[in-house]
């Protein structure tokens, strides 16, 4: 038996089937791990694990129909188990496995819009993975030119002649530990560091962070500014 396909059309029906599935995974990783590994022998033909819309998980041979109804997990899971440690199997088994949950999900919402889709992913992403789960590892925090600088710190950085600039360097660390989350962005004016719950503001021409508070520029202030130059540069500049 392949995956169990069921028929969500919307957000909230995609997101309980992935939710749904997650779980079986989660069992098969955790509660059932014993079971599971059992299942997966090296001598058997190519295995996946599958995961189900009401909570199950199974071991089983991939669909024969070409194409499948659903897209396909990892083929042959089970020619790895013996040739590595243990707990590193079980977390190439979730990574792969949520690659599969993302795959379905996507699948079933190719006919959703834009924003259906960012939801549906919102509702996805508030769920820790099960790579992070089976691994023991917090999700890491946003960082500072995500979710905050739909707002502010992206809104601040605007489109000038045409073509967006992008945040200086912040974006390129966005999977960097926690440790070094915030280390290098610092208020121009104060020296302080970056908080999320803070409005700031980049200069176009430095390109130096500040706090919103000390440069008085206020989130609304800022959508009116096409290019921003902070008072250290207008200084330079004799005004």
């Amino acid at each position: 038996m392949a995956a169990e396909s069921s028929n969500p059309r919307t957000v909230e029906e995609i997101f309980k089937d992935f939710d749904g599935r997650r779980s079986g995974f989660l069992k098969a990783l955790s509660v059932d791990v014993d079971k599971f590994y059992s299942l997966c022998d090296p001598e058997m033909e190519n295995l996946c694990l599958y995961g189900h819309p009401n909570g199950t998980w199974e071991v089983n041979l991939p669909a024969e129909e070409v194409p499948p109804e659903l897209p396909e997990p990892a083929l042959g899971i089970n020619f790895a188990r013996d040739g590595m440690e243990r707990k590193d199997w079980l977390s190439l088994v979730a990574v792969h496995s949520d690659c599969w949950l993302l795959s379905v999900s996507s699948y079933f919402g190719a006919r959703l819009n834009r924003n259906e889709r960012k939801r549906l992913f919102s509702l996805i992403n508030d769920l820790p993975t099960l790579f992070e789960v089976v691994t023991g590892r917090k999700p890491t925090k946003d960082k500072p030119s995500m979710d905050l600088g739909s707002k502010s710190r992206n809104g601040v950085k605007r489109s000038i002649e045409g073509q967006t600039k992008s945040t200086p360097k912040l974006m390129e660390e966005s999977y960097e530990d926690e440790d070094d989350e915030h280390g290098d962005t610092l208020c121009g004016s104060c020296g302080g560091n970056y908080t999320n719950d803070e409005f700031w503001i980049c200069c176009d021409v430095c390109e130096r962070w500040y706090h919103g508070k000390c440069v008085k520029i206020t989130p609304a202030k800022a959508e009116s500014i096409k290019q921003y130059k902070c008072p250290s540069c207008c200084t330079k500049k004799g005004r």
